[in-house]
This record gives structure tokens, sequence and C-alpha cells, in this order.
């Protein structure tokens, strides 16, 4: 659903083979020159060739078991990539493993009903194929349309949906907007009831389906700044000064700050990645991404049927990442990562930018006055914040990790961007939506995200235990009936670990470690706070339900496995709903002490509102993992005290002080 792909700068190399650069960490993301070399070794394979396909080249990551024997001294383990390829003559996806030392291929196997995502490169292509078709250009006709550059095609997925003539092929079923002059906001404009089918690799559309022809509406409601001459009066500097600059200590993709140290990595598919975070030395997380997420549209009308769109497995949401301004993006004093990806035809290319990292403040950490003596103590916190920002198509979706001094992980995504619009009569919106501008509708829709928690407290064998708050029944044992108290019940087995969350008894979920005890005898471990929960309004047996079977619940708890990786499956694109979670956990294998992989679905709950147009303010949604027992006491004590000697009185130019 992208217009522009220049709102992604890039820099792009030839794919030939290099001397493989040096890494720090086993975990740091391919170098250009490593995906060169897997490009090269795929090449010269006879079973591939100069014509194949890449969807996509990411590093293997290293076993448990290879990462300690390292971490106890031993050389670099081998690098190898995980390769998906593909041919532009023919179904199916090979998923390959290459190690790079030898150039070898090392293991390939064939999923021939699979589809590769939707390639940005693919994007521009796809609306100049659906602007050149001889039927689409004569439906424009009969809406008044003759200048075809003014149309602007949005390359949404097509589902599966069992539609004839469908089945077999890389589909896009696309919408379309109209533009007023250059750079005018296209999305102010839909071209209501008209979808074009693409068959992406043949290069063709198969139909064009014309549904409805409601007017288009014509008043300009822009965004950018050159189309404003009327701005508010400019808010005085705020400045974030570190005038010694930053607390942490970045080494590659390795970083230390506080207390805390965790390695950074990104791929195509997910983004950030972040891997062995740990406090103080001790282990916390193996690994944690943003794994799947889907935006289910609540339109039955033709067309928006197929609205329900999986923004990472047939997309890929690190390809679509912004670039990063300085003093934009990010305030303060700011360290950047470039992401190093690959294109269809094996090229290098570089995300400047891609990763932002700084700190800021967070507020109060804790404080008490003692009346008695007159005395008060406060520490103020800091986060740290590794973050990117990426665009697919009308919206941006704006990931933020945040490392708190107390221990405590939090991750937010901000949403902003443009919604997806459509046309209805002025005045008369359909109930499926909200009219946002005169003749302008937006549809309800919910984004539905899943996170990938592979659990490593105090070490790799955890439990998992459901916490909720139960009040005791008014009698004998409470006569006043204020008596409450906390039930915590372990799960022990996959079908047990599928959870919803239950707000009527504050339910949480403790990760303990039953081998590791606090000082009060009690398993140290995390809290998961599922803060921003929703519930899906899919029918259960409808086509979009049946491939994002994820959804059902707010947590589910699986048996650690490399392979598991995405909760909707490894191959979205026209997918029928296999190989995802609820295929994962019908093996019920055991999770309590064992190694275990938490996922958090969580999401918004989006009814557009007029002020969501042009550009919509940033909503959110996250969770938090929060220390339960994981220290013996507040781990904040030992922040020194300190008072800010930047901040200043309103009415004069004094410190403040006590």
């Amino acid at each position: 659903m992208m217009d522009d792909v220049t709102s992604h700068p890039i820099k792009t190399e030839t794919s030939q083979p290099k001397a493989e650069s040096s890494v720090l960490h086993p975990l740091d993301p391919l170098t250009p020159a490593e995906i060169q070399t897997v490009v090269a070794a795929v090449r010269a394979s006879p079973d591939f060739g100069p014509g194949i396909m890449f969807e996509m080249i990411e590093l293997l990551e290293p076993s448990k078991a290879a990462l300690r024997i390292w971490c106890n001294g031993a050389e670099l383990p081998p690098r190898a990539a995980r390769v998906n390829v593909f041919r532009n003559d023919e179904a199916g996806v090979w998923r390959l493993t290459v190690t790079l030392s030898s150039m070898r291929i090392d293991s390939k196997y064939f999923v021939p009903g699979a589809q590769p995502m939707i390639q940005l490169e693919q994007f521009m292509a796809i609306e100049n194929i659906v602007r050149s078709d001889p039927d689409f250009i004569a439906a424009c006709a009969r809406r008044g349309i003759t200048d075809m550059s003014l149309v602007c095609v949005d390359p949404w997925s097509g589902g599966n949906f069992n539609i004839e003539g469908e089945e077999g092929r890389l589909l896009s079923h696309t919408f379309c907007w109209l533009r007023t002059r250059q750079n005018d906001n296209l999305y102010a404009h839909p071209i209501a009831g008209l979808n074009a089918v693409v068959d992406i690799k043949a290069g063709r559309v198969l139909r064009v389906d014309d549904h409805c022809s409601l007017p288009i509406p014509m008043a300009e409601f822009n965004y950018e700044s050159q189309f404003r001459e009327d701005f508010r009066k400019p808010l005085k500097p705020l400045d974030v000064v570190q005038t010694e600059g930053p607390s942490f200590n970045l080494e590659g993709n390795s970083i230390a700050w506080d207390k805390w140290s965790l390695v950074i990595g990104f791929n195509a598919r997910e983004a950030i990645t972040l891997h062995d975070i740990r406090y103080d030395g001790r282990s916390v997380i193996h690994r944690a991404s943003l794994a799947e997420m889907v935006v289910p549209y609540g339109s039955p009308e033709p067309g928006h049927v197929r609205k329900n769109v999986f923004d990472i497995g047939e997309y890929g949401l690190g390809k679509l990442a912004n670039s990063l301004k300085l003093g934009c993006d990010c305030l303060g004093h700011i360290a950047y990562l470039d992401a190093h990806l690959n294109t269809m035809t094996g090229n290098v290319y570089t995300i400047e930018n891609a990763i932002c990292i700084h700190e800021e403040d967070s507020g109060i950490l804790w404080k008490h006055w003692d009346f008695r003596t007159d005395r008060a103590e406060i520490r103020r916190g800091r986060r740290l914040v590794i973050s990117c920002i990426c665009t697919v198509g009308n919206y941006e979706y704006a990931t933020y990790w945040y490392f708190r001094q107390d221990g405590s992980i939090e991750f937010e995504m901000k949403a902003t961007g443009i919604i997806n619009t459509t046309a209805c009569i002025p005045g008369r919106p359909s109930r499926f939506g909200a009219e946002v501008a005169p003749g302008v509708e937006g549809h309800v829709h919910q984004h539905i995200f899943c996170a990938r928690l592979d659990m490593a407290i105090d070490g790799e064998r955890n439990s998992v235990l459901e916490c909720d708050t139960e009040a005791v029944p008014t009698g004998p044992a409470n006569p006043y009936g204020n008596a409450f108290f906390v039930t915590e019940r372990t799960l022990r087995t996959e079908i047990e670990g599928a959870r919803r969350a239950d707000p009527a008894r504050q339910r949480y979920w403790k990760i303990i470690n039953p081998h590791v005890v606090n000082h009060v005898g009690k398993p140290v471990g995390y809290r998961l706070e599922p803060t921003h929960t929703i519930t899906p309004f899919l029918a259960s047996d409808s086509p979009s339900a049946r491939r994002s079977g994820f959804i059902k619940n707010h947590l589910w708890v699986t048996a650690f496995n490399p392979d598991e990786r995405y909760p909707a499956g490894e191959f979205m694109n026209h997918s029928d709903g296999r190989g995802g979670i609820e295929d994962f956990i019908a093996q019920n294998r055991p999770i309590a002490d064992a190694e275990i992989v938490l996922w958090h679905v969580l999401g918004l709950h989006h009814l557009p509102r007029t002020e969501d147009f042009p550009v919509q303010p940033c909503i959110s949604a996250g969770f938090t993992l929060m220390p339960s027992g994981f220290f013996d006491q507040n781990p904040a004590l030992d922040l020194p005290p300190d008072i800010n000697r930047a901040s200043r009185r309103h009415s004069d130019a004094t410190c403040c002080h006590h």
C-alpha cells in the first residue's frame, strides 16, 4: 500500500562476493559482504543459477548451546544464513541454509504451495501494470478520469478466498485513489468500488472488479507543510542536551547501558530483534521481537471484505523501515544503526539510520517524604529507547522498546500515517465506518500484534504462572466483605498455555525460574502485564480468521523450537491458515520447567475519527514486563542522589535548590 517508495532512501550495491567483514558478536545481523557471499553461493549452485529471485536473506542465528560455548571463550561459531528463493515462472519457495565460510548450501527444502512476500521493488511495478490495463483505463474513463498519471494504486495482498482463477498465484488485490495535483493527498480522493487483481509474477491484471461508482470526493485535505499558510505560533525551543554524551556504550550491535546489556538485530521481516537481554549480568530474555501483525477491516462490502492484511508476514516490516532524521524522529544524543538487506535480484541495499538509540527522562522513579523528620529522598529515572519506524503504504508503525532502571521492559507500538479511505455519499457513511471528511469514509478496523518472547529468566528452564485476584465470599472468613487475594496456577502443557486475559480477575502471567529463589524463598520471576488486549470480531470459520488463528488468545506458551518463528506461519501470502501457532500447540508439549516461548497478542481497536484525517495523530498499544521477585528489593535504590542543574524557575534564572 505504498504510493511512493522514495520515502525509504537506500543505497544499493551490486552483488559481488567480497571478503567477509568482521563481526563482533555471533548474533550481529549479516553484513553487506556476507549477503553478497550468500547470493554468490546460491547463484553458483546448479539447482538455482542466475535467474533465481531472493525473497529473504537473514542471519541463521546460532543455537543456544553454541552461544554458551562462545561466551566461555571459544571462537565465533560459523556464520550462516537463512535464505528463501523463488522463480518468477513457477510457484513455490525454496528454503535454504548457507554456511558463509565455505559458500556451501547446507540444506534445501522446497515448499510447493508457498508464495513469497510482496517485495518493496514490486510496489510501483504493480501500480504501473494496473494503470496500463485497458479494462482499468475504461473503468476510470466511466468515472471521468482521463489522466492515468494521477491515478494511484495501492498493492494490497489478496488473502485466500477460494476465488476461481486466483489459486497458485502471487496476487495483489489493489485499491485506487486520485491525485488532483503533484503531492496532493491522494487518500482524500478514493475511487470507490474499483479493484484490479494482479498476478504479480506474470506482470498482468487478472481481472478488474467494478463494484459500484460513487462520486469521487474532490475537496483537498492536505497535510504537507507546503500546502499550509496558517501555522500556530511556535513554542520556545525544548532541547534535549547531553553535554557529556550518552551513557550507553555501543560496540557494533552490542549495547550496554546502566545495568542493561543486549544485542540489537534487524531483518527484513520482523525489523528490530533483541537478543541476550540481561540486567546486571542476569539473563532475562534470549530473544524478543514483533513476530506478526494483522489488520482486519470490518466492512462486508465488495472489495473491502478482502482487507485483512498481514503487514509483517506478507510484506516484511523491516524492508519498509524509514531512514530516520536527526532532530525529527528522535531527540537528544542519538546513535543510529543501518540496516543491510537484499533486493529480489540479490543486490544489497542499505537503509541508513534504520534504528534509533537514545536515552530519555522517564520521570520520578521513586520518592518518599517523611513527614515526621521533613526529609525527602527522590530519584528520577531514565530509560533506554531502541526504535524504528516502518511505513506500510498509508500507515506508519513506530516500534519502541524501553529499558528502565528498575528492571522493567516496555514495548510500545505507535500507529500514525493516513487511514485507509473509501468514498461515501456525503452525510451517509456506512455503519461500518465513519465519515472523516465530506464524502470520505474510514472503515472500522483493528491492528493486532503478536510479540514473540523467548524467555530466559536466570537461565533457560522457566515456567509460567497464571495469576488471578479473587474475592473471598462474605461470611465468617470475610465478615466485612473486603478480603481478596491472588491465586497462582502453573501452566503445564501447550494446550493449557493458550490463555485469554481477564480484567475482572486482574489477570497477569508470571514467568519464573523454579530453580532460583529470592531472599524470601520464592522463585525469581518477571510479570507480563497485558495492558492492551483486544477482542477480535472475525467469525471463527471466515477466510480471514482461518489465516489468523493466533488472534484467538492473548497468550500462547510453546516449547522452544528454533523453527517455530511466526504465529501465523512461515509463508503468509495466499496462506490457508496452516503452519502457525495452533499447529505448534497441537503437539501439546510440556511447558513447565522447560525452554519456553511466550506469544503475547495485543492491539488497537480503531474506529476512525474526523481527527484522524488527513493524517492521524499517534495512537499506541503495548505491554510491560515487570520484575516480580527477580530482585530482593527495589533495584533502583543504588541510584545516586542528583539535582538537574540545568533546570530553571519560570520567574528567574536560578536553579532548583533545597
